[in-house]
C-alpha cells in the first residue's frame, strides 16, 4: 500500500488541471482578439497557427471545448460560436493538433451565421444535425 502525503487529496487540482486552464484561458484571450478581425484575416492567421498540426480527434476537441466552457462566460453564451470555435482550435493547437475550425449559416430561415469546430467528420458539442449548417469555408489539419 502506497502512502499520500497528507496536503494532497483526491479533489485538489494537480498542475495538469491549472495548466489546461492557464492555456484555455489564453487560448480565450487570443480567440477575443482574432473574433473582431475580417474573416479573411482570421482564415490567415490560422491557417499559419495550424501549420504542422495533425488532426484533432474527437475526444481531444471535445474536452477542449469543454475547457473554453468553463473559464470564459462569453464562450459558453448562446452568441459565443465565434470565439468558442476559436478558442477550441487554439487549445487543440497547444496541444499539437488541429480541428476542422468551420464558418457558415443554417441551411433554413433564418439564415444566421454560425462558426464551430469538427473531428473525425462530427461537428463537436454541437445541439444540431450535422447538416444543420452549411459550410462556407474551413481551416483543416495542416496534413
Amino acid at each position: 500500500m502506497t502512502s499520500r502525503p497528507a496536503h494532497t487529496t483526491e479533489s485538489e487540482p494537480g498542475p495538469r488541471p491549472r495548466r489546461r486552464r492557464a492555456l484555455a484561458r489564453l487560448a480565450v484571450g487570443c480567440a477575443l482578439l482574432l473574433a473582431r478581425m475580417p474573416p479573411r484575416r482570421i482564415r490567415a492567421v490560422l491557417a499559419l497557427v495550424r501549420r504542422g498540426a495533425g488532426p484533432a480527434g474527437y475526444a481531444e476537441t471535445l474536452a477542449a471545448r469543454n475547457a473554453v466552457h468553463a473559464v470564459s462566460p462569453t464562450c459558453a453564451g448562446p452568441e459565443g460560436c465565434l470565439p468558442r470555435s476559436l478558442a477550441t482550435a487554439l487549445l487543440c493547437r497547444a496541444g499539437r493538433s488541429w480541428p476542422v475550425w468551420c464558418v457558415g449559416a443554417r441551411r433554413l430561415p433564418p439564415f444566421t451565421a454560425h462558426a464551430w469546430v469538427e473531428a473525425e467528420e462530427i461537428p463537436v458539442g454541437e445541439e444540431y444535425p450535422p447538416d444543420y449548417f452549411r459550410t462556407f469555408f474551413t481551416v483543416g489539419p495542416d496534413a
